[in-house]
């Protein structure tokens, strides 16, 4: 009989395995960090299932580089909106003297 192709998820567990020498070198607060970047790419496991990439690595940091970017443009945004509502007022307070 075949075998049965693991799983992203599972293959994900199993590059955390290969990390775990590096993870053990992080201080304790770093460790958490490394966790919690690490848990990213569990958000992207169908897109990383799709890219049906043979070096699993590769689709765990895109997923990792990808949150990051959203995030990052999202902040963009939410200063952007920020920086337009205090020209605004600026605006107003010079109209009204």
């Amino acid at each position: 009989m075949g075998r049965t192709i693991p799983s992203f998820r599972m293959a994900t567990i199993e590059e955390l395995k290969e990390w775990k020498e590096f993870r053990n070198g992080l201080d304790k607060s770093d460790r958490k960090l490394f966790d919690k970047m690490y848990a990213t790419c569990h958000l992207y496991n169908s897109a990383c299932m799709c890219a049906a990439n043979p070096i699993r690595i590769q689709p765990i940091f895109m997923s990792i580089i990808f949150n990051h970017y959203r995030i990052l443009k999202e902040l963009e945004s939410k200063l952007n909106n920020k920086e337009l509502a205090n020209n605004t007022d600026k605006y107003e307070s010079k109209r009204l003297r």
